[in-house]
């Protein structure tokens, strides 16, 4: 994978990996905010990212840290609707047309699992390099209960994966090419960034790496937070979660 500014954010430390649960010992529903499938083509693939909503503690740490690293590096993205916090549990490509089973099969292991209850740690700061240049992130502890869900959404999703996709399977906007980086990214985010190979993060923006480095020396004081919500994404440029598909009402 060539390191360029596109490229970093599909490493596997920082792809966005983590996300979906549902609550406790009820159901989880969910509703729709784009289009399920295209019923024209039934060839047509979609490459998807899982993911779970952090809580507000989060935000406020995530947000914080791109504010930093915006006034350094101006050019930088902000977290907004096309760069929504996030921690990604699994990207696949899936027929458009089995969305509706995929949201059906993901939502099955939401309503088994108590997603809000989860209590996770965010303990570092780091950064994937790139010239001079590096995309900054909070690292978050992979617990077990993490691992946990994680594979159980793998394994929900899988019936449905397929082996690949082209760049017609991500929302690309003006331009219409993805980096075949990230179509390989998704293609083997599962085993090769799952499972042990899992680093569960929060990606909070761009800076010059002579000014990361200085901020990874800096004390962090570690802190605790839980999911708020699960939802399926569509993934677009970098691997970023583009467009919300599926949205997951959690209930205890």
């Amino acid at each position: 994978m060539k390191t360029n500014v596109k490229n970093i954010l599909l490493n596997g430390t920082m792809a966005c990996a983590l996300a979906m649960l549902a609550l406790g010992t009820g159901r989880a529903t969910a509703h729709t905010t784009e289009p399920a499938a295209a019923k024209a083509d039934p060839n047509a693939v979609t490459a998807i990212d899982i993911l779970l909503e952090p809580d507000a503690t989060m935000l406020q740490h995530a947000t914080a840290t791109n504010d930093r690293l915006r006034k350094v590096f101006p050019k930088g993205f902000a977290l907004d609707a096309e760069h929504r916090p996030h921690i990604s549990l699994v990207q696949r490509f899936v027929l458009t047309e089995n969305l509706d089973k995929v949201y059906a099969a993901v939502g099955k292991v939401f309503a088994s699992a108590n997603v809000t209850g989860l209590k996770l740690e965010a303990f570092k700061y780091y950064y994937i390099p790139t010239k001079d240049l590096g995309l900054s992130g909070i690292v978050i502890k992979p617990t077990p209960e993490l691992l946990k869900l994680e594979q159980q959404v793998i394994d929900a999703v899988t019936p449905f994966a397929v082996k690949t996709g082209t760049s017609a399977a991500f929302v690309t906007g003006p331009d219409p090419e993805i980096l075949p980086a990230l179509i390989t990214y998704v293609a083997e985010f599962v085993p090769k960034h799952s499972g042990e190979n899992y680093h569960p993060h929060v990606t909070t923006g761009l800076a010059p790496r002579e000014y990361l480095d200085k901020m990874l020396k800096e004390p962090f004081e570690a802190f605790t937070f839980s999911p708020t919500g699960a939802a399926v994404y569509h993934l677009g440029h970098f691997g970023t979660a583009a467009k919300k598909l599926k949205q997951f009402d959690l209930k205890p």
